[in-house]
């Protein structure tokens, strides 16, 4: 006798990290450590891009140069990532888990720093941009090939995942302009305002809400 197993497709959610699931933006708390001078220029690049005023690929060399963060630095700010937690993510990730989705952070962050952050929230999968260091633990460059580096990144992503997996459903929640660029890509993208409400995201998303606890309600 033999048996058929049917596996059903899964079903996929793609979380931003930076003012998504945490509260701070990693590269400006790693800019912070180089002194209030360097945190307003890095700071400033960042709002830019979040609000689609510069492309991601002006400036994305452009402030690792500037900061050259220590594999300490970048562990440093994943302990960040975590004290400033959404709150209401560990349990919308949890329940979203228990209904078969399978949560995935999507992200132009840093790997090694939002490492610690998906394993507090039970997240597996991680596609953001891995940072190169030396023997010594000092700044040696990033991965330039890795997509969520430059403009049109997350889209590849979310079309190579699909590819992957072949999920029946993606879903992406994100709060900036490359988050947005997903919108099409996907079969529902959430604008989220908690830390940073953006009229092009607000605007331009399917859904928007101000807390992950929405989430599970809007995903019955």
């Amino acid at each position: 006798m033999f048996f058929v197993y049917f596996v059903a497709p899964p079903k996929l959610i793609c979380f931003d990290c930076d003012s998504t699931l945490s509260a701070i933006e990693g590269i400006d708390e790693m800019a912070r450590r180089r002194g209030p001078e360097c945190f307003r220029a890095i700071e400033q690049m960042t709002r830019d891009a979040m609000d689609g005023k510069i492309a991601l690929d002006d400036i994305f060399a452009k402030r690792l140069e500037l900061i050259r963060p220590t594999r300490a630095e970048a562990a440093g700010v994943g302990q960040l990532y975590i004290r400033d937690v959404e709150p209401t993510a560990a349990a919308t990730i949890a329940a979203l888990k228990a209904a078969g989705w399978t949560p995935v952070i999507v992200s132009g962050g840093y790997t090694q720093a939002i490492e610690p952050l998906a394993a507090f929230l039970g997240i597996e999968r991680i596609e953001a941009v891995p940072l190169k260091f030396d023997a010594h633990g000092d700044y040696a460059g990033y991965e330039a090939g890795a997509p969520a580096s430059r403009r049109g990144g997350k889209p590849e992503i979310v079309r190579a995942l699909r590819a992957e997996l072949r999920p029946a459903r993606i879903v992406a929640v994100g709060d900036g302009a490359s988050d947005l660029e997903v919108r099409d890509e996907v079969d529902l993208f959430v604008g989220f305002g908690r830390y940073a409400e953006r009229a092009a995201v607000k605007t331009g998303a399917h859904r928007f809400i101000r807390s992950l606890g929405e989430l599970p309600a809007l995903l019955t």
